[in-house]
Order: structure tokens, then C-alpha cells, then sequence
């Protein structure tokens, strides 16, 4: 198997469908990490997204190189070097990253003006793909239909939390100095990635504890459960429920 699979989402209503379901089956338990090819979301979408997000950080780069605390934090590391101070270590706890949450009860930038319309076409889609992934895992694990999305709901009594974050890595001096995103697992239930094809940068770690690059493919969706989701399987089914359980993995951007 490779590293990170990458799967036609598409075959699961074809003739392959058994197939299809046995390789998500392993992308989970292999390492919780892989990557969904034709997942329904049109392409057309996906590349208004890639453009108005770029378009939106190109209006915030300096902003973000004015406030950032790790910009803030590296500008004097290098200046103590220039004065002959300390040896520059590499800075802790902080991250190189631009980012911002889109939700329907936050702001919403309002440059580009494109980017509200085409973010909240985005999310419907995402939401659309993420369901269909639960009833995927309800099907593989044995449960009834609906059980994962009950439990985030609590029995439909409340609304889960559908979020969706935008993050941008401008251009660092001293990229040995300070981390894009430190290793970390995410905290929530069914994590959906789209990348920039144009770029990698992201990482996952093998259940052997080595780290593997998340290669990016045009308009693929990478696919990562979260902490809330391997709590919960673990709870309802034994860890042998696929061979060795829910894969969870620490990861990079």
C-alpha cells in the first residue's frame, strides 16, 4: 500500500464498490490519513476556491507580517545574531501560519468580493462529502445508519459543528528558526483537506512513528480523523474492529 492511498471516491457506485470500500477501510486503519479523488465537488468550484483564497491572503500578507507574533518573536532572534547575542535556537510554541475560521455565525472577510459566495458554495459541498464519509464508516464498522452523526448531534437535539479553516504560510527569512504548523493531532471529528496542488508541505506520521509527505494532487480532498472520532469508535467497538482499530496520526502542514 502506499504511504497515503488515494482513492476514486467515484467507484462507490460502480461495480467496484467492495474494493472501494476495502481501501478506505485501510486508508483509516493504516494511518487515518488518505486522499479522495472525483469526490463529487466540482472542479470548476474547487479552482474558484484556490483563487479567491489566494486573492484574499494576498490582502492580508501584511497584516499578518505586522501582527504575528512568531514574525515578531524570529525579527529578534535575528537581531540579537546581527549583534553578536546568543546562537539563534529555534522558536517554540509558536506557528508561521495566517489563518482564519469561516463559520456562518462569524465575519466573513469581504475582500475579494467573490470570496463570501464561493466560501459558503464550498462549505455545502464539504458538508455534503463529510456526510457521505460518515455513512461510509457507519457501513464499515457494522452501524446502524446514522449513529456516528447521532452521537454529534446528541439524538438530533443539537447542531454540529460544521467549520471550515482557512491557512496560508506567507514566505518565511529563516524557515530552520520557527515550524508552518507543529506536529498535532486534530481535535475534531471528520477533517476534510483541500491543499494547494501547488505546493506540499503537508505531513503525516506512519504508525511506526516516520513521517511521509502528503503529496498534492489536483482538486484531491485528503481525508483525517480526529481525535473525536477515534474516542468514539473506540468506545462503541473493540480496537479489532478493523484489524488493529481506527488509525489516528499526528501531522504537519
Amino acid at each position: 500500500m502506499a504511504a497515503i492511498p488515494v482513492i476514486d471516491f467515484s467507484k462507490l457506485e460502480g461495480s467496484e464498490r467492495a474494493e472501494t470500500m476495502a481501501a478506505i477501510a485501510a486508508g483509516f486503519e493504516h494511518v487515518g490519513f488518505f486522499q479522495l479523488v472525483n469526490t463529487g465537488i466540482p472542479d470548476e468550484l474547487l479552482e474558484r476556491v484556490k483563487k479567491v483564497c489566494s486573492d484574499c491572503y494576498k490582502l492580508r500578507d501584511e497584516a499578518f507580517m505586522d501582527s504575528n507574533l512568531a514574525v515578531k518573536a524570529l525579527a529578534e532572534l535575528v537581531d540579537k545574531e546581527s549583534e553578536g547575542g546568543a546562537p539563534m535556537r529555534k522558536i517554540e510554541g509558536m506557528d508561521w501560519e495566517d489563518v482564519f475560521t469561516l463559520h456562518d455565525d462569524l465575519p466573513w472577510p469581504s475582500n475579494p468580493p467573490a470570496f463570501k459566495e464561493t466560501m459558503m458554495e464550498y462549505r455545502k459541498e464539504l458538508r455534503k462529502l463529510a456526510e457521505k464519509m460518515l455513512g461510509v464508516m457507519e457501513e464499515l464498522l457494522g452501524l446502524e445508519e446514522g449513529h456516528i452523526r447521532k452521537a454529534f448531534t446528541n439524538d438530533g437535539e443539537l447542531e454540529p459543528f460544521y467549520g471550515t479553516k482557512v491557512s496560508h504560510y506567507p514566505p518565511c527569512p529563516r524557515p530552520d528558526l520557527v515550524d508552518g504548523l507543529r506536529a498535532h493531532t486534530d481535535a475534531g471529528g471528520l477533517i476534510l483537506l483541500f491543499q494547494d496542488d501547488r505546493f506540499g508541505g503537508l505531513q503525516a506520521q506512519l504508525p511506526d512513528g516516520s513521517w511521509v509527505d502528503v503529496q498534492p494532487l489536483d482538486n484531491a480532498i485528503v481525508v483525517n480523523t480526529g481525535d473525536q472520532i477515534e474516542v468514539m469508535i473506540d468506545h462503541i467497538l473493540p480496537l479489532t474492529a478493523w484489524d488493529g482499530g481506527l488509525g489516528s496520526s499526528a501531522h504537519l502542514d
